[in-house]
């Protein structure tokens, strides 16, 4: 409701929000572009087919643009993979962990060699696409094959990347919330309506009762709901800041808290995990039938308990590990001791970082399963009543939490906004009156 006043009281937020609603109708524009030379049709059928792999998976986060062989086939995710791999080696880099505390200079550094790595990972993916499809000559992905194709598609789906790319950067300083997860939050909300319409077939077709549709449904709201809850849930340390004296002035004194969110990591755990698991299953779609290939797909297909297992495993290994890459103790605590901050009943130090960590630990073990149970349950609904209602656990972590973030963006700007009227309607006087 905040949101919807401040769009009707206050031009620029409608600005910028209509700034970003025409960015994101750009990107959907471009999702049905197609790739000069390639036979969509084809290619159409082979996504249907190949759904519970690595490529039903990217073609969900596109859109569906690479299932239709667009321009922006690529998506934003060499993006966030340069991102991800820039952020790893912030830690164990020296050069670019000093470039990352000199500020906003050190900060517009990175982002410039992320765009550079990102130009150079969908490169090598394109050049990867290209061939792939050139390979397949009985499938008959490719008009018209050759090394003109390949280059003409590779510069084509690198170009369109670095143009998802820019558009991400002006969705963030122009618009409105962050740019890149509003285009995947966009991309995956666009299959919504054509589940929904296979699901609702189903139900005139007599394969799916009214009542179970219902049933779901309300499983489907009780699930957003949990994920709201705990999204937004926080343990918080308290801060207390001893009293200083500088000149004739008493500092600090100050109480505050250290919030620890129960999802430090993100997406990022399911995301990877998944990616790891549809791996070998995507290789195995290329490879000719054979029984050894064909005992590991049935070993590690989707809904046995064997994926299930790896699945809950991998993820609990890359909150952990994820947590770590951006959360470091020891930096914390060494910042509270530089500012004179202190958790009661702790020493600083050494003692404060260790019980951080101790805390931390326990947050991210809670916060891995409760990802885990909500990227399992829905999975396991879909594959015990057959429904193919978009219903996915990483998808809706994905989709409320950038509404989330962007809604907390809105009530932020219409937060400085208030103060801004305060400040204009405010007298100020100087000492003499």
């Amino acid at each position: 409701m905040a949101a919807v006043e401040g769009l009707t009281k206050i031009p620029e937020l409608r600005r910028r929000i209509l700034f970003t609603l025409g960015m994101l109708a750009v990107y959907r524009v471009g999702c049905h572009i197609p790739v000069p030379g390639v036979n969509t049709s084809t290619l159409t059928r082979f996504f249907e087919s190949n759904q519970n792999t690595l490529f039903g998976m990217l073609n969900m986060f596109s859109g569906r643009a690479l299932e239709h062989a667009s321009i922006f086939a690529l998506g934003i995710m060499p993006y966030i993979s340069a991102s991800i791999i820039f952020q790893l080696l912030t830690v164990v880099w020296p050069y670019l962990n000093s470039l990352s505390k000199e500020g906003d200079h050190g900060r517009k550094k990175i982002n410039q060699y992320t765009r550079y790595a990102t130009v150079v990972l969908s490169l090598f993916q394109a050049f990867s696409i290209a061939s792939a499809l050139m390979s397949a000559e009985e499938a008959g992905y490719v008009l018209f094959p050759g090394f003109k194709f390949k280059m003409l598609a590779a510069i084509t789906l690198a170009a369109g990347t670095s143009f998802i790319m820019w558009l991400g950067e002006q969705i963030s300083e122009r618009g409105i919330g962050n740019g890149t997860s509003l285009i995947i939050f966009s991309g995956i909300s666009a299959g919504i309506p054509v589940a929904a319409q296979q699901t609702l077939g189903m139900v005139k077709d007599g394969q799916l009762s009214p009542l179970m549709l219902v049933f779901l449904t309300l499983g489907m709201v009780a699930v957003v709901a949990v994920i709201i809850f705990l999204e937004q849930g926080q343990r918080r340390i308290p801060i207390q800041y001893a009293k200083r004296q500088v000149g004739r002035r008493l500092y600090g004194g100050q109480s505050t808290h250290l919030p620890l969110k129960i999802n430090t990591s993100g997406v990022i755990p399911p995301i990877f995990a998944s990616s790891l698991l549809m791996a070998p299953l995507t290789i195995i779609a290329f490879l000719p039938p054979n029984p050894f290939s064909d005992q590991i797909r049935d070993l590690i297909h989707r809904g046995g308990l064997v994926y299930y297992t790896a699945y809950v495993s991998l993820i609990v290994f890359f909150c952990f590990f994820y947590t770590a890459v951006v959360f470091n103790p020891v930096d914390v605590a060494e910042n509270l001791k530089k500012y004179g901050g202190y958790v009661p009943g702790i020493r600083p130090g050494k003692n404060t970082s260790d019980y951080i960590d101790r805390v931390l630990s326990r947050i991210t073990f809670g916060g891995a399963l409760y990802i885990s149970t909500v990227c399992l349950l829905p999975d396991f609904l879909i594959n015990k009543f057959k429904v193919s209602f978009f219903f996915g656990g990483t998808t809706l972590l994905i989709l409320v939490g950038v509404a989330l973030d962007t809604v907390a963006q809105i009530q932020t700007f219409l937060l400085t906004r208030d103060y801004e009227g305060f400040m204009k309607n405010a007298k100020l006087r100087g000492r003499r009156g």
